[in-house]
């Protein structure tokens, strides 16, 4: 019997991919193993977003060293993901054990280093080759790539440009998904409204989960991660017209200065965002909306993080994602840009931008305590406890005898920054 270990870090688009090529693997006969010294095959699935991701794939890779210094040819090692861009030269002079660099989603690299034929999987996003849900939800690629090129980014370099899945693709994986219990799925992209401008008929991301919303079987549709740009009026009215679409947005805004978003090349004003936020809003009062947040940016002043401050005390998220900038080797700031804000400096703004963020998300939340809503169970755990998710993305705790994929009502009884407290209002309906 052939093994694999596989291990994954970053986004959610990895945790997809992931799942692909374990399906790919699966269908080759292999078995997954949960400790490397196990496997044939150990497969790294790397994130270059952040150092701290880097870091991590470092201390596996000397880990697996070890590994293959005691077996030999026997045991092979793959390198994927974001850490592995166009041109592998230093990647093979700093860890020549390796046995292939795979960029993401190449996942016939991986196989042909193993010896097998990709062809039997079914083609380049291997339709036939499903990842396996883990639970009532799953993620579902629509667009690979960016176009955006902003400068503390190394996404681009690593994913490629953008290149669109067909409805029909998309529409195959989403049935597969709801026939093996899947009730909700989360359709990714990089920049997800993105969607279909690369396509033939250029429909939009409103199309495809107009065509997602008539599979029996799935709930709830959400997306993940939108850009303010791409981010139309047209796209805004299908997610509040189409009744199995979450209301729910995570649309990053990096930064509330105008100055800074013209630096990091983002594409759009502070005004212009305002005005995402505001149709949002208009159209789905109720919404959930999240943001992404760089501090200490290469030259940001304290003028211009307080401006980012104002702007997030203004427009109140539900949820604020903040990081430190950090430069990444390859990005147009690391080329060309001093990493000149101290990092105590660094450390207060984001401790700063948390406090805030912690007081408008007890307060948001405190405002739910009384009311009923659906929660799609995503996970059982001891004595009866629950937790699952709103349609506006809030996460909820809950003693329940619902199993997996039940959406009961629950009454909100508690709530705290992080998350709310609840009993279901009708357990008789449980059945």
């Amino acid at each position: 019997m052939k093994r694999y270990f596989l291990w994954t870090v970053g986004c959610q688009m990895n945790a997809a991919d992931s799942a692909k090529l374990a399906a790919g693997l699966a269908k080759l006969g292999y078995q997954p193993v949960e400790d490397p010294a196990e496997a044939d095959v150990a497969v790294l699935n790397t994130c270059a977003v952040r150092q701290g991701a880097e870091d991590r794939a470092y201390g596996q890779l000397g880990r697996l060293r070890r590994i293959k210094q005691e077996r030999g040819d026997g045991f092979r090692i793959a390198l994927m993901g974001c850490m592995v861009g166009l041109r592998t030269t230093e990647l093979e002079k700093r860890f020549p054990f390796v046995d292939v660099f795979a960029r993401p989603q190449a996942f016939d690299d991986v196989i042909v280093a193993l010896g097998e034929e990709p062809a039997d999987l079914g083609g380049e996003f291997w339709p036939d080759a499903i990842g396996e849900a883990r639970g009532p939800t799953a993620f579902v690629p629509v667009v690979h790539g960016c176009d955006k090129f902003c400068t503390y980014c190394i996404v681009p370099y690593r994913r490629g440009r953008e290149r669109s899945r067909t409805i029909d693709d998309v529409e195959h994986e989403v049935r597969v998904l709801a026939s093996r219990g899947v009730r909700e799925v989360t359709l990714l992209g990089q920049t997800v409204e993105a969607y279909g401008h690369d396509l033939p008929e250029r429909p939009d991301l409103g199309d495809l989960m107009a065509e997602l919303s008539a599979i029996d079987g799935i709930e709830r549709i959400r997306f993940l991660t939108s850009y303010p740009k791409d981010m139309t009026d047209r796209i805004i009215a299908s997610v509040a017209a189409l009744p199995k679409v979450c209301e729910y947005f995570s649309v990053p805004v990096q930064s509330g200065d105008d100055a800074v978003l013209t630096s990091m090349r983002r594409g759009y004003t502070v005004s212009e965002f305002r005005d995402r936020i505001a149709r949002i809003r208009l159209e789905m009062p109720e919404a959930g909306i999240t943001t992404d947040v760089i501090v200490g940016y290469p030259g940001e002043t304290d003028a211009q993080f307080r401006n980012s401050l104002g702007l997030l005390e203004e427009l109140r998220f539900d949820k604020v994602h903040v990081a430190m900038y950090s430069p990444r080797p390859g990005t147009i700031a690391w080329r060309t840009m001093e990493d000149d804000v101290p990092a105590e400096v660094k450390h207060a703004r984001l401790q700063a931008v948390e406090a805030l963020e912690q007081g408008i998300a007890a307060s948001i939340n405190d405002a739910l305590v009384g009311r009923t809503l659906p929660v799609l169970v995503e996970s059982v755990g001891d004595e009866g406890t629950r937790t699952g998710r709103t349609r506006s993305g809030k996460l909820v705790h809950f003693t329940s005898a619902a199993a997996l994929g039940d959406t009961p009502e629950v009454r909100i009884e508690k709530a705290s920054a992080w998350s709310l407290k609840g009993i279901v209002a009708n357990p008789a309906l449980l059945g």
